[in-house]
């Protein structure tokens, strides 16, 4: 008990155990390019398939492989943020610009009169 004491270390904060012996799998690097034509690495194990989009952790930004796979997935990824719609689109589709102008009318109108007998 004498030879090995755990005074003066933080328990759980490091390891006790060395690194010898330790053989750590091949590892390979693998090139993401950014639509800002910027790139980034990411290191994944060599037997793992890369996937063909990966965030950026430090821009936030979304890259894609540079092969076949990565343009594929580039240009689903833009149909896919093209073919969201958003609330406005939504709205033009059930009512004309000149309907939406007479609600807006009739509803400002209609919290025009309630402040002024609020007020009074």
């Amino acid at each position: 008990m004498a030879d090995r004491t755990l005074r003066g270390t933080r328990i759980g904060a490091t390891s006790l155990q060395g690194e010898e012996g330790v053989e750590l799998s091949p590892r390979r690097t693998v090139e993401y390019l950014t639509d800002r034509g910027t790139s980034f690495s990411v290191l994944f194990d060599a037997d793992a398939e890369p996937p063909a989009e990966w965030v950026d952790q430090k821009s936030g930004e979304v890259g894609f492989l540079d092969d076949e796979a990565g343009r594929a997935a580039r240009a689903e990824f833009e149909d896919k943020e093209s073919s969201q719609r958003t609330p406005w689109d939504m709205l033009i589709e059930r009512r004309t610009r000149e309907e939406l102008e007479e609600l807006l009318e009739e509803r400002l109108q209609l919290l025009r009169a309630r402040r002024g007998s609020a007020g009074r």
